[in-house]
Formats: C-alpha cells, sequence, structure tokens
C-alpha cells in the first residue's frame, strides 16, 4: 500500500509542502522538501510538519518504521542563517520574545522525536549542518551516503546548540568527541562519522535509499507491538536506573506475551516456517 498523507502533498516533490510524507506498504518515509534553502527545520511550517507527522504516524497502526531524508543535495541546512541575519521569525524580537520562539519553535521537534513510537532511521543524504546535525542525532538509526557531512557548527556562527544537541550528540559520539564537534564546529566527513558513532554504515549516493529501506523493512517484519515497546525500553533507559528499567520491562513484557503476534512469533519458531504479523 502506498499513499501520501494530506491532499496538498505534492507527487513531484514541489516546494509548497515543507514535509512529504509517504506510506508504502509499512515503511513511512518523510522527506525534508526545501531543496532550494538546503532543507532548514527552523521554520514554523517544518516544525508544525514534523509534530503532525510525529502525531499522525503514533495514531496510525499500519506506520511501523520511518525514514528521515532530505530533498535534493543537503540533508539539513538546520537553522535559516538568513533569518539570523535579519532577526525575523523564531531569531526575531526582544530575548524573552527570542527564548519562546525556540521553546515552542524548534524545540518542540525533538520533544515530539522523543515520543514517537515507531523506529527513525535517518537516510542523510547530504550536509547535516548544525541543527540538521542534531536532527541526524534524534533519529534512532543513521545510514549516510558517501557525500554526506556532519557539522556541529553553532560556535561558528557565534550561537550555542539551542535545539538539544548538547543532549543526543555526546549519547552517540562520547563526550570528548562531542565536544570537539562542538566548540571547534568543524566538518565530520561520512567515513569519520563511521568510525566515530554517528552513523552505523555508509554507502554509495545511489544507494542511500535502498538500505535505509532493506532496514526498515528488517524492522518491520518483526510484531509491531514489541518494536514499539522494545523502543520505548531503549528511549527509557537514558534516564533510568536499572532498577527502574527491569520495573518497566517487567510491566510491558506481558503485554508482549499477550499478543496475538507473539503467539504467532511462537508458531511460526516451532513450526520452521515465515511468521505473519497483524499488529493486533
Amino acid at each position: 500500500m502506498t499513499e501520501t498523507s494530506q491532499d496538498t502533498t505534492p507527487q513531484d516533490g514541489g516546494n509548497d509542502v515543507a514535509l512529504l510524507v509517504e506510506l508504502d506498504g509499512h515503511v513511512e518515509t518523510w522527506t525534508l522538501n526545501r531543496p532550494d534553502s538546503r532543507n532548514p527545520i527552523s521554520d514554523d511550517d517544518m516544525v508544525a510538519a514534523i509534530v503532525d507527522a510525529v502525531d499522525a504516524a503514533n495514531a496510525n497502526p499500519e506506520v511501523r518504521v520511518v525514514i528521515l531524508t532530505g530533498a535534493g543535495k543537503a540533508f539539513s541546512a538546520g537553522g535559516d542563517v538568513k533569518k539570523m541575519r535579519d532577526q525575523s521569525g523564531m531569531f526575531g524580537g526582544h530575548p524573552h520574545q527570542m527564548r519562546n520562539g525556540y521553546r515552542y519553535g524548534i524545540q518542540q521537534i525533538p520533544l515530539a522525536l522523543q515520543r514517537l513510537d515507531v523506529p527513525l532511521i535517518a537516510a542523510v543524504n547530504g550536509p547535516a549542518v548544525g541543527a540538521g546535525c542534531d536532527l541526524t542525532a534524534m533519529a534512532d538509526m543513521r545510514i549516510a551516503s558517501e557525500t554526506a557531512w556532519f557539522a556541529e557548527s553553532f560556535v561558528k556562527l557565534g550561537i550555542i546548540p539551542g535545539d538539544g544537541g548538547a543532549w543526543f550528540l555526546p549519547r552517540l559520539v562520547g563526550p570528548a568527541r562531542a565536544a570537539e564537534m562542538t566548540l571547534t564546529g568543524d566538518r565530520v566527513d561520512a567515513k569519520t562519522a563511521l568510525e566515530w558513532g554517528l552513523v552505523s554504515r555508509v554507502v554509495a549516493p545511489e544507494d542511500l535509499m535502498s538500505e535505509a529501506r532493506a532496514l526498515a523493512d528488517r524492522v518491520a517484519v518483526n510484531p509491531p507491538h514489541a518494536v514499539r515497546m522494545a523502543k520505548k525500553l531503549l528511549k527509557e533507559s537514558d534516564g533510568s536506573n536499572l532498577s527502574s528499567l527491569l520495573e518497566l520491562s517487567a510491566a510491558m513484557q506481558p503485554l508482549a506475551h499477550s499478543a496475538p503476534d507473539h503467539a504467532e512469533a511462537i508458531g511460526a519458531f516451532l513450526d520452521k516456517r515465515d511468521a505473519t504479523f497483524t499488529g493486533e
């Protein structure tokens, strides 16, 4: 099954929709769709589109995995530097207004992605800069094109990570490498990103989406309720001690054991056949 969310979503990648959303089978693809400006994510319409896409995916049992990528040659340039210069949009107003611009603007993206129930794969097709770099770090898994590079470049513009990058990045690459990226603002190429654990694999540009889809399919083939709960445990582990996580695991596990998909998985395993999961 292939469908697009919202009747206004163009099929040609036109620029009248901030985020293209397409569901193919059980895998949904979100494409940042501002290629002419390298897909900034600081505008209100992009923030709203991502938040809405999260809520819609959570409510749709047909969605089992999401792939996030960028239209054109860049993944995302992060904040709109021209609007920073003009002090417009979320970058305008006096300091208290700007604070709220961040809180109710771009900071809604990490909060939304943290509550996304299904796994998120970032297919990084090109430069991921500033908040764009942080956006990749918000994903559960990351695959990079050989043409991709990453830069936690806020200090180059005399600002700081305002979107949660200082929380996400150390958890991926460790505090020392996160400090190097954040305090120098230097580029990290795809090969180095792989060595540092920022991405799990690097592929040829023409293979990026097929590799991301293959990974998504390997996740989507599993019982969807179990996948959603397993992701929840992984997220909760960031701020939980072992005892608390074990208690949550004990509470969730009976739900998994009670699901029809569990019986189907056991039956398929014992019968040595492929399982078919319905998500009921």
